[in-house]
């Protein structure tokens, strides 16, 4: 086959190598395998068997490619075993100087042509090549697990690496099926810190008291909705997934390697958490008990009070509001200034119920989100939140009405930005960070950061489905209610948003 490398070595024999190795065997290329463990090759080669006869199993691969895909991997003794490899991965433990001694003794068995790359998901590419006596043979090459299923990589371009390099990793991406995405050498690289703002925020709202962990996940899987798609796990859940000691260090890393950035502030309720030892799923407990409790259950909603009669504070959904209200089957309070036993109804972007509530009597307050659909049988959940003047009946009425049509409903502590507008909103800023930074092109923070994290679509285009002057407005509002440097819009987004032009716009 036409190929920018002959012939791949691998190190590494970790779920991430065997990974590699699989993609690059079945692929039709031939790859070499090393570990200091011998055991851990077996083990590799083992694993690739036993894959590859359930491909053969279920129709997807011939018996035949099975016998030659195997035959195309070789086991090496040692690091002598690459010296014919034009191309090197290494995938070994995350401890930075282990691998620029690895490093540096790669160089001294390959060609001076060859060429050294690391699957690192978070260490500096630019560290590593500094030890090395050809830096512009060396690259990032950031793979995702699983390898074969999760079709983006990050070629990552160290200040000293050749352009010539980055293309021909890019070529034998494009070669096995995936999609590269090409980045400079940051904290994070695309991905990871393209993905601090789902999980922070989440646990920042956490930590604030605005709702618990159930209900947040709720309002993520259920509210969000860009054309149909929303996220397939909520935040916590996805921790629990990944492994909160995996999720908390990255959090830290990147914040600290950022100088503090308030962005990527970390949660000290992650901290706790890891020194408690819940981790999620591997130790059966995190956010969630993985041992055979019944999962949390939502209450059913009250029945709306007959003769609701419902105020909606003026707005750009005031008349959406009303239409709504009046569908849900209560009467609407056309005046001016609310009367004195109508339900009032705010819509804040970015700001807290309380500052909407300026002006009205708070106790009969409550805010809707408008950020997703929310019309009448249009949507599977919508979310209120109270002012913490607002009472239980003003509470209990509006959560029955708004669940008269058959959605669920959430209601919330006072926050700015309610849940979605502040963990999509700070998702879409990361992301333009990024951008303006020019550590990637806008289009490979979308796919890498749709595929990578599978998000229902990528950070910008979700800026650009609801809006950059929406986004603009929800992150300015949060800024000004809650004077936390972590929502201050950037250059990337306000330009964007003031000029009527698209996230994915370049300049």
């Amino acid at each position: 086959m036409s190929s920018p490398f002959k012939r791949i070595g691998v190190l590494g024999a970790g779920a991430m190598g065997r990974g590699i190795v699989q993609l690059y065997s079945q692929a039709g290329f031939e790859v070499v395998l090393h570990d200091a463990q011998a055991a851990a090759m077996e083990a590799a080669i083992k694993y690739l068997q036993q894959t590859f006869d359930k491909l053969v199993e279920k129709g997807r691969m011939t018996d035949d490619a099975r016998q030659q895909a195997l035959a195309r991997v070789t086991c090496a003794d040692s690091m002598q075993g690459f010296a014919d490899c034009d191309l090197v991965i290494e995938a070994i433990i995350e401890r930075i100087e282990v691998k620029r001694e690895v490093f540096c003794t790669l160089e001294s068995v390959v060609s001076s042509e060859a060429i050294l790359v690391s699957n690192t998901s978070s260490l500096s590419i630019t560290a590593i090549a500094a030890a090395c006596e050809r830096p512009s043979l060396i690259a990032g090459y950031h793979f995702f697990n699983p390898v074969p299923l999760m079709k983006v990589v990050e070629v990552v371009r160290a200040p000293r690496t050749d352009d010539a390099v980055v293309e021909r990793l890019v070529a034998l991406t494009r070669a096995v099926g995936h999609t590269p995405v090409v980045c400079q050498d940051t904290p994070g690289f695309i991905v990871n810190h393209a993905g601090r703002g789902f999980g922070t925020e989440s646990l920042k709202a956490l930590g604030e008291g605005v709702a618990d962990v159930p209900t947040i996940d709720r309002i993520l899987r259920e509210q969000v909705d860009f054309g149909g798609m929303g996220f397939k796990l909520g935040p916590f859940e996805l921790m629990d997934l990944t492994g909160l000691d995996v999720s908390h260090l990255v959090m830290e890393s990147i914040y600290h390697q950022y100088y503090e950035e308030p962005r990527f502030r970390p949660s000290v309720i992650g901290a706790q958490r890891v020194s408690a030892g819940l981790f999620g799923r591997k130790t059966r407990e995190g956010f969630y008990r993985y041992d055979g409790s019944p999962a949390p259950s939502e209450s059913g909603a009250p029945v709306a009070p007959t003769g609701l009669r419902v105020w909606v504070a003026p707005g750009a959904q005031q008349q959406a509001v009303r239409e709504l209200v009046a569908g849900l089957g209560a009467s609407l309070d056309d005046a001016d200034q609310p009367l004195s036993d109508s339900l009032i109804v705010v819509t804040p972007l970015g700001l807290d119920a309380t500052s909407a509530a300026q002006g009205l009597d708070a106790a009969r307050v409550i805010a809707l989100d408008t950020l997703f659909p929310f019309g009448l049988r249009a949507c599977k959940r919508r979310v209120l939140m109270s002012t913490p003047a607002t009472s239980s009946e003003t509470r209990k009425a509006a959560h029955g009405l708004f669940a008269a049509d058959g959605a669920k409903v959430s209601l919330l502590r006072d926050s700015s930005g309610f849940i979605a507008q502040r963990v999509i909103a700070m998702i879409v800023s990361v992301a333009t960070e990024i951008a303006q930074q020019r550590i990637a092109s806008p289009e490979d923070i979308d796919s890498a950061v749709r595929i990578g994290l599978g998000y229902p679509v990528g950070p910008l285009t979700m800026g650009d489905m609801i809006g950059p002057a929406r986004i603009l407005e929800v992150l300015n509002g949060m800024h000004r209610s809650s004077d936390d440097p972590r929502y201050r819009a950037g250059p990337w987004l306000r330009r964007r948003a003031q000029l009527g032009l698209s996230l994915l716009q370049e300049d």
